[in-house]
């Protein structure tokens, strides 16, 4: 079966179940369930349904008991409107990105404000030796601001390179 049918097949799934939870399944345990990803094997023989809770672990535990409880009549809703010869099983698996998401969020917010702390104490900051600490010929630029700095190693301003020799 070709990859772009095996998706469409899992978009599918993903519309039913959905519907099926928001109009059909009348459990006063569901709550506020998310579908947020399907994906069929290659045979489309097996469905594994991400799906997420608003709420807590509480919460959690009771969707995820009627969704199990409510697996065989979401599996002949799948079967009856997709006309498959073999309708998949069904999988239910409480997607962790959000969890994923907050965590990163929060180490985010951590090294922001690691960040903030470094540069309050670089605000203050001095430096340790003289502010240039490389060495300069001892050249006046008061006195004379048109003094070159660096030696010109050519002043007589002819090519070295074009004498033939290169």
């Amino acid at each position: 079966m070709s990859a772009g049918r095996v998706r469409r097949v899992a978009d599918r799934i993903r519309v039913i179940v959905a519907e099926m939870l928001e109009r059909r399944i009348k459990d006063a345990r569901l709550g506020f369930v998310t579908i947020t990803d399907v994906r069929v094997t290659g045979d489309t023989q097996h469905a594994t349904i991400f799906y997420t809770v608003l709420g807590d672990d509480e919460e959690r535990a009771a969707s995820e008991a009627a969704l199990e409880s409510a697996k065989g009549l979401i599996r002949s809703e799948v079967g009856k409107q997709l006309g498959m010869r073999h309708t998949p099983t069904l999988e239910f698996i409480l997607d962790a990105l959000p969890e994923s998401a907050a965590h990163i969020e929060e180490l985010l917010a951590k090294a922001r404000d690691n960040d903030a702390a470094v540069a309050a104490a670089a605000a203050d900051a001095a430096y340790a030796g003289d502010v240039d600490p490389y060495k300069h010929p001892d050249v006046d630029l008061e006195a004379d601001p048109d003094a070159n700095l660096e030696a010109d190693p050519d002043p007589e301003g002819t090519d070295l390179a074009s004498d033939g020799r290169a």
